[in-house]
């Protein structure tokens, strides 16, 4: 005598066998990078993300020598792109009194820093040079947002990888990481992590440069 499967039962199987099916297309579906993430509007296709940096008030990018040689000690001969697009900035071409801030949008630290920053380019202004470098943010759009938001209206350059500034001597792997760049474009200090107070900030930027506020 053969044993048959009650109906009922293949019937609770095949249910269970759907249930899987459905949620494996579910997974297969959803997005598994972060350029597969749906796009805010505030980088939505067709945006021209030059015109968001003017309205931002965002500076253009300093012009340099595409050839520019590094000098001992200074800056790379590495050229980035304008945050934005436009133009591009090759470092080793750049001179201080600088300071060079590498961020991101989406770092923590970034933006409890962000405002200590706009005071203190404010309150250097004529004196130091400053310029921001976008790093390792696949959201240009949204780093646009955030440097209007910050206040920044100094000009932003943009790794969007990151592999091009965590290398030496720049050292930018952890963001926020700010450097301090002389009249003769050599890297003369460098600060790991965010700055919480802007007295200390102003400290650093006066006694390393030279300068007074």
């Amino acid at each position: 005598m053969s044993h048959r499967r009650p109906r009922s039962a293949g019937m609770h199987w095949f249910a269970i066998g759907l249930g899987v099916v459905m949620t494996l297309a579910a997974c297969s579906s959803a997005p598994r990078t972060v350029d597969e993430l749906p796009t805010p509007s505030a980088v939505a296709d067709g945006t021209n993300l030059q015109a968001e940096r003017k309205a931002a008030g965002i500076a253009d990018c300093p012009v340099t020598a595409s050839d520019a040689a590094p000098v001992e000690g200074g800056l790379p001969s590495l050229t980035l792109p304008c945050l934005g697009g436009g133009s591009q900035t090759t470092l080793a071409g750049l001179r201080g009194p600088m300071l060079v801030n590498f961020w991101a949008q989406w770092c923590g630290p970034c933006r409890e820093e962000a405002p200590l920053l706009a005071k203190a380019s404010q309150t250097f202004a004529g004196k130091v040079a400053f310029v921001g470098v976008d790093t390792n943010d696949p959201r240009p759009g949204l780093a646009i947002e955030f440097a209007k938001h910050a206040g920044w209206t100094y000009p932003q350059l943009r790794d969007a990888t990151g592999d091009q500034v965590d290398k030496p001597p720049l050292q930018a792997k952890n963001l926020p990481t700010t450097i301090l760049v002389d009249r003769r474009g050599r890297i003369i200090a460098r600060h790991p992590g965010g700055f919480t107070s802007q007295a200390a900030l102003d400290q650093w930027i006066a006694s390393t440069l030279g300068v007074t506020p």
